[in-house]
C-alpha cells in the first residue's frame, strides 16, 4: 500500500511538490497524470528515499522506504530505464540485481521470459538497446524481488503498441494477484485503459483524483479536465 499525505518538497524558493496526498491501495492501478514538469517525479523521488520531503509524509507499507527491510525486494521501482549501465549485458545486469537482492539466480530467466527478452538480447550490452527494450530490462529489474508494489515513471516510454499492449496485461496482472501500481505518465490514453485511480497533477498540485467512472460522472470530458486544469494550475503558479 501506498500512502503520501500533504507532501511539499521545496528546492530553495521553487516549489516542486504542492501539500499532494495520494493512496494506492493493494489489488489496484493507480495513474499518476501530469504534463512535463508537473511534479510527478519528484513525488516519485520522494516516495522511494531519492528526495527528503520538506513537510508531509510518503510511506509504503506504513513505513518511509528507508526504513523497510530489504526495500528494494518489497518495492519494485523504475524511475529512470536510460540509467542502467550501457557497458554491462542485460543478463549481467539482472544478475547483479538478484545478487544485491540475495533472490534465487533462477529468478533472472524468470523476469527475462516475463519481459519478453530472448536469451540473445539478453547478451547484448544495454548500451545497444534500443528504449524499449531498455524499457522492458527495467522492468524486470523492478520485478526482481518479487514486490508487492511497483513504482513506475513513464514505463510506456519507447513500447510499440506490441509492447504497450504486454504492459498493460503484465501491471493488471500484477494487482489481481494483490499488488498495488502507482504508474506515472503525461498520456491519459495510456493510462485510462489500466488504471483504477486517477490522480491529474498540475505545477505540484493534485487538480483531480478518484476513480476514471467517478471523474467521468462529474459530467466533463476526461481529457478536457486533464488539460485545462493542469493548464490553469500552472498559470496559477506562473503568476
Amino acid at each position: 500500500m501506498i500512502e503520501i499525505q500533504n507532501l511539499t518538497k521545496r528546492y530553495g524558493d521553487l516549489t516542486a511538490v504542492d501539500d499532494v496526498t495520494l493512496t494506492v491501495q493493494p489489488g489496484t492501478v493507480c495513474g499518476f497524470l501530469g504534463p512535463n514538469g508537473a511534479g510527478k517525479s519528484t513525488t516519485l523521488r520522494c516516495l522511494v528515499g531519492l528526495a527528503t520531503p520538506t513537510s508531509g509524509t510518503a510511506h509504503i507499507h506504513g513505513r518511509p522506504y528507508h526504513r523497510l527491510v530489504n526495500p528494494a525486494v518489497q518495492v519494485g521501482t523504475m524511475l529512470d530505464a536510460s540509467a542502467l549501465h550501457p557497458g554491462r549485458t542485460g543478463l549481467e545486469i539482472l544478475t547483479q540485481g538478484a545478487i544485491a537482492l540475495g533472490v534465487e539466480r533462477g529468478r533472472v530467466a524468470e523476469v527475462l521470459d516475463v519481459v519478453g527478452l530472448t536469451k540473445r538480447e539478453a547478451k547484448r550490452r544495454a548500451g545497444k538497446y534500443s528504449l524499449g527494450m531498455r524499457q522492458r530490462l527495467g522492468i524486470g529489474h523492478a520485478l526482481l524481488g518479487s514486490p508487492s508494489v511497483l513504482i513506475l515513471d513513464e514505463p510506456a516510454n519507447g513500447l510499440d503498441p506490441a509492447g504497450i499492449r504486454w504492459m498493460r496485461t503484465l501491471l493488471r496482472d500484477f494487482a489481481e494477484q494483490g499488488g498495488s501500481v502507482l504508474l506515472s505518465s503525461h498520456l491519459l490514453h495510456e493510462v485510462q485503459q489500466i488504471a483504477d485511480t486517477l490522480a491529474m497533477i498540475g505545477h505540484g498540485r493534485i487538480v483531480a483524483a478518484g476513480t476514471l467512472d467517478e471523474l467521468l460522472a462529474a459530467g466533463e470530458e476526461l481529457e478536457d479536465m486533464f488539460l485545462t486544469r493542469t493548464a490553469a494550475t500552472s498559470r496559477e503558479g506562473a503568476l
